[in-house]
């Protein structure tokens, strides 16, 4: 969100490490560990509830479409009822709903409680970005507080990772309960600890928001359902229905004073190109993370603490390459370092692919294309990310930042189940089954290996698709240095 010079000369903390960082960094640490023990703790999960692949995929799903679908309103409620309190009431239903995930009695509580997981996430998170801005004075303060509130990311992701094993060791249960003390806590901060602002007051989008969601809800369920028949009437009539919400949503957007969706940002067709391969990179982020951990526990029956340790060098790789291809964006056109990373992700993938049902040592079979695939995913998605928001406006960089994640966030939803429906297909052709089994034989074993090996070939064809996608993309170096002026000036007000 973009704060005003006015709302900006208002505010002054000089000091960035204290209470308010730690508060609005929780969030940031609550949004990004939910999102990875839920995939580490997902076997787990489908055996207690003894649901299939598909429906297991849901409890992801759920979480990620509400939270996409919802994230675009989640900022303007923050600018028309006040960040603070509309942050605060963002983490208070957050905790709320990790309670109900983690004493969920049957699957239908489970799914609807990370769907409201995924509401509570998408009121909270793009206002806490916003109360960085309002919080801390412009200049070194302010951009102080965003690396540090960015680094909680990568911190969350590898500390997800190591504590998420270690409790679905434990109990499944606990890596939603374990979010109840964390929510509490950041929820009395944000009351004793921040200040209130607004931004500018427009008419809230209520309408687009809610056919958005439901549409995207409704064509996910159609492909999740479709891998046991295409032509049946419980995938046929809500396909149908998800066109026609979508067809209203689009009606509605370009009728709406203020519509969620500005149709002004995609007239540079570099920008939709960029945006485009953002909705693959989500859908190659989302089904690595689940399948990953799938094959690791049901095939290679790692604990849940050997599989999160087991990943680490993804996390690893993608900060490096991050933090190389950040720098290299400034040299080179951002195109190139997008296809050079989607061929290293082409190499891990495929390489993993092929060796699935080898069952492989760790080291150097799992480890190294672990570690290949996530410097080339970082490679890749920071010069994406770059040029969402190249040669753009100060004022454009709240709304194109937002559209990014709302686009990573549906491809990853789409594309898991996508994704999911093709190997649950093939498991079933190899004669493996979709129901959890707690001793599986070598043929389910077998099926299995070669499910999860089609989900790493799938993951390198988005990759190629992503190549293929941002070959029509123009950003040079210069406009992505314009693009990170504008977000500079936007944290500073």
């Amino acid at each position: 969100m973009i704060v005003s010079v006015e709302e900006s000369a208002a505010v002054g903390h000089e000091r960035v490490w204290g209470a308010a960082i730690f508060v609005l960094g929780g969030l940031q640490l609550l949004v990004v560990l939910d999102g990875t023990v839920v995939a580490l703790a997902l076997p787990n999960i489908r055996r207690a509830l003894d649901l299939s692949e598909s429906g297991g995929n849901w409890i992801i799903t759920a979480y990620v479409v509400a939270f996409g679908g919802l994230m675009l309103l989640g900022g303007r409620l923050g600018d028309t009822f006040g960040r603070k309190r509309v942050f605060t009431a963002g983490v208070l239903l957050f905790t709320l709903t990790s309670l109900l995930c983690g004493i969920a009695w049957n699957p239908v509580v489970l799914v609807i409680g990370r769907a409201l997981q995924g509401v509570a996430a998408a009121i909270a998170a793009p206002t806490s970005m916003a109360l960085v801005a309002t919080t801390y004075a412009p200049g070194k303060p302010r951009s102080q507080a965003f690396a540090v509130y960015a680094a909680l990311t990568g911190v969350g992701s590898v500390a997800g990772l190591i504590a998420g094993g270690v409790l679905t060791e434990l109990s499944w249960r606990l890596v939603f309960l374990i979010n109840v003390p964390i929510g509490v806590l950041v929820t009395v901060g944000a009351v004793l600890c921040l200040r209130e602002s607004r931004g500018t007051r427009s008419e809230l989008d209520v309408a687009g928001a809610i056919l958005a969601t439901v549409g995207v809800t409704l064509a996910v369920f159609a492909m999740n359902a479709g891998s046991s028949g295409w032509s049946r009437p419980i995938v046929v009539v809500p396909a149908i229905v998800a066109v026609l919400t979508l067809a209203a949503f689009l009606r509605v957007e370009r009728r709406a004073a203020h519509p969620l969706l500005p149709f002004g940002l995609f007239g540079n067709r570099s920008r939709v190109a960029a945006l485009t391969a953002i909705v693959l990179a989500g859908a190659i982020m989302m089904c690595l993370a689940v399948f990953i951990s799938l094959y690791l526990q049901g095939v290679l029956r790692y604990s849940p603490l050997q599989a999160g340790l087991a990943v680490i060098p993804f996390a690893f790789g993608l900060g490096a390459a991050a933090a190389l291809s950040s720098r290299l964006a400034l040299r080179f056109a951002p195109r190139w370092l997008v296809i050079a990373g989607g061929a290293i992700i082409l190499t891990g993938c495929l390489y993993a692919s092929m060796i699935v049902s080898d069952r492989p040592a760790y080291f150097p079979s799992i480890a190294v294309p672990v570690l290949i695939i996530g410097f080339g995913f970082g490679f890749a998605v920071i010069p994406l990310t770059l040029s969402a928001i190249a040669g753009v406006e100060a004022s454009d960089i709240g709304p194109l930042t937002a559209l990014a994640q709302v686009a990573q966030n549906l491809g990853g939803a789409v594309g898991l189940v996508s994704v999911g429906t093709i190997v649950s297909s093939r498991i079933l052709s190899e004669g493996g089954t979709n129901a959890t089994v707690e001793h599986p034989s070598d043929g389910q074993l077998h099926a299995l290996a070669s499910g999860y090996g089609l989900a790493f070939t799938c993951c390198a064809i988005l990759a190629v698709a992503a190549g293929a996608v941002v070959l029509s993309m123009r950003f040079t170096p210069e406009d992505v240095a314009e693009g990170q002026s504008a977000q500079e000036s936007a944290h500073s007000g």
